[in-house]
């Protein structure tokens, strides 16, 4: 079975409280989104963000110009059907991000869901291309993982666990690392899941353009 499939399996079985990442307010991401103070008009994109929740508070802020990526069609679709006439606000995209083209760059980049499912190096850094080329320089990437003390697999999947420092490593070729913290994370079975926080700043690295010239 390829990852999509897989993963439309999961959403296909699974309604929205019967995955071990739900929350019902991703306060986190919220909080530390809060502080980078974006415009309402700031492009976000959420990588992974299936149906989660995340898309629906930023609208509640009045982010404007929001887009959900994620591989499986069917998370979309449940996404769309909760949002009703305000899936309309937002650009909807069913891709697997290491295939994905923008036609724009980003000011922030946000995923809690995607990258600890990359366990292949050759995929990590080309995960990690993708953000640096599609954000703004100074644009902001906001990363969450499973860490050292997490889970070493997910819905049947490996995963890769990452401390402060061994994320800071792979990022460092273009990221300047803001902060790092842990979090716990309850699912909705009561058992706890142990999450690294990351944001980084997007630079331009000489020799590295965000996006080349058309």
């Amino acid at each position: 079975m390829d990852k999509k499939q897989h993963w439309e399996n999961i959403y296909q079985n699974h309604q929205l409280k019967q995955v071990s990442w739900y929350e019902p307010i991703p306060e986190t991401s919220l909080s530390i989104i809060k502080r980078f103070k974006l415009p309402k008009n700031a492009a976000i994109i959420d990588i992974g963000g299936g149906d989660s929740l995340l898309v629906d508070y930023l609208l509640l802020m009045g982010y404007n110009n929001i887009t959900v990526l994620d591989i499986s069609e069917k998370a979309i679709e449940r996404a769309k059907i909760r949002l009703g006439e305000k899936s309309r606000l937002v650009t909807w995209l069913v891709h697997d991000v290491l295939d994905f083209s923008a036609i724009k760059k980003y000011d922030l980049w946000h995923d809690r869901a995607a990258f600890h499912f990359f366990t292949d190096i050759n995929d990590q850094e080309k995960y990690v291309d993708n953000v640096h080329q599609y954000l703004k320089p100074d644009g902001y990437l906001v990363l969450s993982t499973f860490s050292t003390e997490g889970p070493e697999s997910c819905s049947g999947l490996p995963v890769q666990q990452y401390s402060e420092n061994s994320l800071s490593v792979l990022l460092n070729k273009y990221f300047e690392k803001i902060k790092c913290f842990t979090r716990m994370h309850i699912t909705p079975f009561h058992t706890a899941q142990s999450f690294l926080f990351c944001s980084f700043k997007n630079r331009e690295i000489e020799g590295y353009p965000c996006i080349a010239p058309i």
